[in-house]
């Protein structure tokens, strides 16, 4: 049975095709400041610096590890399209990406590493809780959002080609031309 757009097929809340998906931990007794130095790694990887768009995971929206309660707390929070089912095959057979995480997971209680992904799996949602709310400020997958963000830089380039002039004077043109001068 395919999963509808609206389908529940996971944990967290759903808007649209997009999940919110909260994890809390606690952090093993001594190691907050090698969790600190994994995230930093985590942080300097090519995907997840600042600016770098191209996740292993192609449908996480964003993804953000936050140590609190003076370093014995840990969330993971993230938001990504599909069904959650999808979304945890996707994490659980990403390689460098689990890998990663499994640097940063190795510092909290109850984690017993990799390979065993049905153990990881009962892990991830045992420290699953659903959020008290969720909201997005924007429509679209990341897929259609990257999408539409490609066709934007071309239409700004189309834009400032002095050659294109005489093509953007045609009024099907009109409803495009209105949105770019906003």
């Amino acid at each position: 049975m395919a999963t509808s757009e609206t389908e529940k097929s996971g944990p967290g809340v759903s808007v649209a095709s997009t999940s919110e998906f909260s994890l809390f931990f606690r952090i093993k007794p001594g190691h907050a400041s090698a969790l600190r130095e994994a995230l930093r790694a985590l942080q300097n990887t090519p995907g997840y610096q600042p600016g770098d768009y191209n996740l292993a995971i192609a449908t996480i929206h964003e993804a953000r590890f936050v140590p609190f309660d003076d370093d014995t707390r840990l969330l993971f929070a993230t938001s990504f399209d599909g069904p959650w089912d999808a979304y945890m095959e996707d994490f659980l057979t990403s390689g460098s990406t689990l890998a990663l995480f499994d640097a940063v997971f190795q510092h909290v209680e109850g984690y017993e590493g990799l390979p065993d992904l049905a153990a990881l799996k009962a892990f991830i949602l045992g420290a699953q809780r659903t959020a008290g709310g969720y909201a997005r400020n924007y429509p679209g997958t990341v897929k259609e959002i990257r999408k539409a963000l490609r066709v934007n830089n071309a239409f700004q380039r189309v834009l400032d080609d002095p050659a294109a002039a005489d093509a953007l004077q045609h009024p099907a043109l009109k409803p495009l031309l209105d949105e770019a001068a906003d």
